[in-house]
């Protein structure tokens, strides 16, 4: 049965299987098959409809059998988009993908370690205080199957999340909040070889707009970044419209409205000086957060890391998760890292034993919870 694998079999189950955002279907129906074999009932609520994803987030519940304090675990059953087969192989006890392409741990690697840990907690009997599983689609694309989940279903009023590759023993205190910028310059077209006077490049306003605007690493709390361009018509027309897309992240809410107006000031000064008009769209993506290391979540996770040999630090991600939906919406998510590495690129790897260590330590949390006032 799917759930008497290890927790290394569970992984390659589960790498080997695509699951882009939006087409998280596949991995989601072996989800369920786990549960199910271990009597566990788990829905689906309604946010693909609502985003584009073949899943809606999955949701398990298992009522408390002690007194203690609930406790929710995430993770994401989506993956970047892999641009060629998933084939996990373990070499010298580190699995990677034998293709050139990503492996998966992000979030794979957080999907088994929760997974295994309830499975031996079930069939081993241990009293526990509650325990939810919240596994969401399309979170590499701005975490959206958690922005559609209804956290009023949560009895825990706290939980954890494992989603930012660094070592074991790691946590995430502080994250930041991000915008997004569509930059959409428009012009007029004229043909390049004929008559370029009469027209008004919009890639060369966005061009302007860009080279002026800060840009990288603005301070330590604060990044920006222009990650797609497109625009024009052919190579002998002005370009009449060209669309960029840029974001802005802080942990410092002043100095994410600082550069943002500064990235706005850029594209509108760009726009006067070469005749074109410029339609500018902010979103929030996501709101930042900052927990305290001396908070009972927080103390928890370094208790349960420490059980399981993690020397902890605390450390501040530039990075979103679904932590940040959790804990904007009033129910504290800690962060904790996996042991995932060079995620998101064909390096991507995660060691065996790191996959053991965060069932144990899913497993130390769930009975601490039991245990604490």
């Amino acid at each position: 049965m799917l759930s008497d694998l290890s927790p290394l079999d569970l992984f390659l189950e589960l790498a080997a299987i695509p699951s882009p955002p939006g087409e998280e279907r596949a991995v989601a129906d072996r989800v369920h098959e786990f549960l199910r074999e271990l009597g566990l009932d788990a829905d689906e609520d309604a946010a693909g409809a609502a985003i584009g994803s073949q899943i809606g987030n999955v949701y398990c519940r298992l009522d408390a059998t002690a007194a203690g304090r609930p406790i929710f675990l995430n993770a994401h059953l989506d993956t970047v988009p892999a641009t060629d087969a998933i084939e996990p192989v373990v070499e010298e006890g580190i699995v990677t993908n034998a293709r050139d392409t990503i492996l998966g741990a992000d979030n794979k690697a957080a999907v088994v370690a929760m997974l295994c840990a309830v499975r031996d907690l079930v069939r081993g009997g241990r009293p526990h205080a509650g325990i939810e599983l919240v596994l969401t689609p399309m979170e590499e694309v701005g975490l959206l199957g958690a922005k559609q989940f209804d956290t009023g279903r949560l009895a825990a009023e706290f939980g954890y999340c494992y989603d930012h590759a660094a070592p074991i023993g790691n946590i995430v205190l502080a994250a930041p909040t991000q915008q997004t910028l569509r930059l959409t310059f428009r012009g007029r077209a004229a043909h390049s070889g004929i008559a370029p006077e009469e027209g008004r490049s919009a890639i060369l306003a966005a061009a302007r707009a860009i080279a002026e605007m800060p840009f990288g690493r603005i301070d330590a709390e604060t990044t920006s970044n222009v990650g797609l361009i497109e625009g024009g018509v052919a190579r002998n027309i002005v370009a009449p419209e060209c669309v960029a897309w840029a974001e802005v992240r802080s942990r410092d809410p002043q100095r994410l409205e600082r550069i943002c107006a500064a990235m706005v000031d850029a594209a509108n000064r760009a726009a006067e000086a070469t005749g074109c008009e410029v339609e500018i769209q902010l979103t929030g993506e996501y709101r930042g957060y900052r927990l305290s290391p001396g908070s009972r979540p927080v103390a928890l996770a370094c208790k349960a890391l420490e059980a399981a040999g993690a020397e902890v630090a605390f450390i501040e991600s530039g990075g979103g998760a679904d932590a940040n939906i959790f804990n904007a919406a009033g129910v504290t998510c800690v962060n904790l890292c996996n042991g995932m590495a060079q995620i998101h690129t064909a390096d991507e790897h995660i060691a065996v034993d790191d996959l053991d260590r965060m069932t144990r330590v899913t497993a130390r949390l769930i009975d601490l919870c039991r245990e604490a006032p």
